[in-house]
């Protein structure tokens, strides 16, 4: 009866008919979806009914169709995901773990004056631009999407940098301290470090989920006083809301999200408990189940925030949008499993002249794989549409 109304009152006839053709063509996807979802995990082989996931989309098509006939604030996008898997987990999972990319890095390490250290890695053409990328947590300039990111630009006119940040590039950093969602002058350490020792006219900046936070949370940080030569950025996949989506990971479905973050993550900080014997406490780190528990105990204690609600609230990047000053794309697929409802700032894109607000249906989480081999991944194309523009 709801629906029956809600046609009735919103839709024209035509409307209703292109509506049916798409709920037709989205069931044909979801049947072979529900059958079998093969997820490689841990080297395990995982069969992912995802039928609990379907559902609600049923109404959404209704609420979504209704929305593209309204005046939105944001991009429309051109992205439209594999389809034959439409699967938020399939599109997350795959390319991280399928997806191979061969690129040759070379190393640099910054001394910081805090006595710690930062590793970046280098692709150089001799270019007078460069890409400055960012990655997610617990990733490192070896993630695939950041080594998908750093072929495609370095083959489009770019040198790239990619950076590790604190105890991302293989080595525990030195101090109790490590880089965080909201460790914004970490970046600030970057670029003057490569403003001295490097030679370039232009840079183009880039983040990924977490990486992606700070890079915002940066570029609202600097506002009308960043440096010049920072034409544009761009990011993906960015929980700007913090305290929100440490709600929304903690779900079950993403229990297998979590899990892999958590063994990475105990590790460092078991042989940084090692190198700090009386300032952390580790004997009951397995129990910990999730993020807000997990920075409840150590990112916010070592980090000097109070606690994990107070970090990701001081951390998160939505509270600075309106404040950026550089052209920015920023592309949050509405299926990411890692995201919340508050991760899509229409109203601060439409009230913006430099925020770039792109919201396909698909892509994952820092997925974006268009399904085959000659489409590539949407992601870098679209970055680099952007940033030539």
């Amino acid at each position: 009866e709801f629906l029956h109304e809600f046609i009735r009152n919103n839709y024209k006839t035509q409307e209703v008919e292109t509506m049916v053709k798409a709920i037709v063509t989205r069931l044909i996807a979801w049947m072979i979806d529900f059958f079998m979802v093969v997820i490689f995990y841990s080297s395990k082989i995982i069969l992912v009914s995802t039928i609990t996931n379907r559902m609600p989309i049923i109404l959404n098509i209704f609420v979504s169709n209704y929305n593209k006939n309204k005046s939105m604030p944001h991009l429309v996008s051109s992205f439209k995901g594999n389809k034959f898997f439409t699967n938020k987990h399939f599109e997350t999972i795959y390319p991280a773990v399928f997806r191979k990319v061969a690129i040759n890095y070379k190393r640099e390490r910054i001394e910081l004056v805090d006595g710690d250290f930062i590793d970046i890695d280098w692709v150089k053409n001799n270019n007078t631009q460069l890409l400055i990328l960012f990655h997610g947590l617990e990733g490192s300039s070896q993630s695939t999407y950041i080594k998908g990111f750093a072929s495609y630009f370095s083959t489009h006119g770019y040198d790239v940098c990619a950076v590790n940040f604190r105890s991302c590039s293989g080595e525990n950093n030195r101090l109790l301290s490590s880089y965080h969602g909201g460790k914004t002058e970490d970046v600030t350490n970057i670029l003057n470090f490569i403003e001295k020792k490097h030679r370039y006219t232009e840079y183009v900046l880039g983040g990924f989920s977490l990486g992606g936070n700070v890079l915002l949370k940066y570029l609202g940080e600097q506002a009308g006083a960043i440096n010049a030569k920072i034409k544009k950025a761009f990011a993906f996949s960015v929980p700007v809301d913090m305290v929100a989506c440490a709600v929304t990971l903690s779900k079950i479905s993403n229990k297998i999200y979590m899990h892999q973050f958590l063994q990475t993550l105990n590790k460092k900080m078991i042989v940084k408990a090692k190198q700090f014997p009386n300032q952390i406490e580790v004997r009951n780190i397995n129990r910990i189940k999730t993020f807000y528990e997990w920075d409840g105990t150590f990112t916010a204690k070592i980090n000097g925030f109070s606690s994990a609600k107070s970090y990701y609230e001081q951390s998160s990047s939505l509270q600075f949008l309106p404040f950026i000053q550089v052209p920015t794309l920023l592309v949050n697929a509405l299926n990411d499993p890692f995201l919340s409802d508050t991760c899509f700032p229409i109203e601060i894109a439409k009230n913006s002249n430099y925020l770039f607000l792109e919201t396909p249906q698909n892509g994952g989480h820092v997925g974006f794989f268009s399904g085959n081999k000659k489409d590539g991944y949407y992601s870098e194309q679209r970055a680099f549409e952007f940033v030539s523009k």
